[in-house]
């Protein structure tokens, strides 16, 4: 093998020589070992006129792209096999050519445009659980920021704008805190430390504008609930979107429940 390509517009890439001055009379079989450390996938080109490639891999989470997807393919826990069959006449660029005339068709894009292969996704590292519960900051904060407001509403408890910041202050730092601890130890410790250093920052805080008593608890207890709920949602692949949409649905209930009877024109005229 030498160093350089062949192939017009790649500048990488190694060649071999094969049967020297002389035509290939016969088919000549050949392997290539390959050790790949850090790739984000896979991908081949049909230079061939039947193309078949296999592809075995211990990856748990392959997502086949290309213009071609594999003729069969077995996705398991432990790995994954794939296996296509590719006829030339899928590509826009023909099996031979002079190179005097050369081919105008035969360039970067349109081999880059009959690819197919594997992408390796990392779906459930410690960025993407970090990255997936921001997702739900929102969530968060409609809800404790609604707990506090029916506070004023039904109980006339007066908290001051600057509560509501601190508040919310300390559950953006939530998030902080699981992405920095994250990157020393494993998601769920990091997750652990994160959501039981901000229940108990803010339950210290509301202790001291809300009287303590049932109202602090119901504070606590609902971020624990919540942070109990999210994680269980984060480690669901298939059906995180589905829990918190019904999560939201039901948090929606039951605040229109606890406001039915609410006589906003009377608290305004107050």
């Amino acid at each position: 093998m030498l160093p350089g390509s062949q192939v017009p517009g790649y500048t990488t890439g190694a060649t071999a020589s094969l049967g020297g001055d002389k035509p290939i009379a016969s088919e000549i079989t050949f392997s290539i070992p390959l050790d790949f450390n850090g790739s984000d996938g896979v991908f081949f080109a049909p230079f061939g006129v039947q193309n078949e490639a296999t592809l075995k891999s211990n990856w748990p989470d392959p997502a086949f792209r290309g213009s071609f997807l594999p003729a069969e393919r077995s996705v398991r826990p432990d790995g994954f096999n794939a296996t296509w069959k590719i006829s030339y006449y899928g590509r826009d660029y023909p099996q031979q050519w002079t190179s005097r005339g050369g081919n105008e068709r035969f360039n970067v894009q349109s081999v880059t445009n009959s690819r197919f292969g594997a992408n390796f996704l990392s779906i459930l590292d410690a960025y993407r659980y970090v990255e997936r519960s921001i997702k739900y900051g929102v969530l968060f904060l409609v809800l404790v920021f609604t707990t506090f407001f029916l506070f004023e509403v039904t109980a006339r408890q007066k908290i001051h704008p600057f509560q509501y910041l601190m508040v919310g202050a300390a559950l953006c730092l939530f998030y902080l805190l699981l992405l920095s601890i994250s990157e020393f130890i494993g998601f769920s410790w990091a997750y652990l430390i994160a959501a039981v250093a901000s229940t108990i920052l803010i339950t210290w805080y509301c202790r001291f504008f809300l009287g303590g008593g049932v109202r602090t608890l119901m504070i606590g207890a609902g971020l624990a609930g919540i942070y109990t709920f999210l994680y269980i949602t984060l480690r669901q692949q298939d059906y995180a979107l589905l829990m918190g949409a019904i999560a939201l649905f039901i948090v929606l209930a039951v605040v229109m429940y606890v406001t039915r009877k609410v006589d906003w024109y009377a608290r305004d005229a107050m």
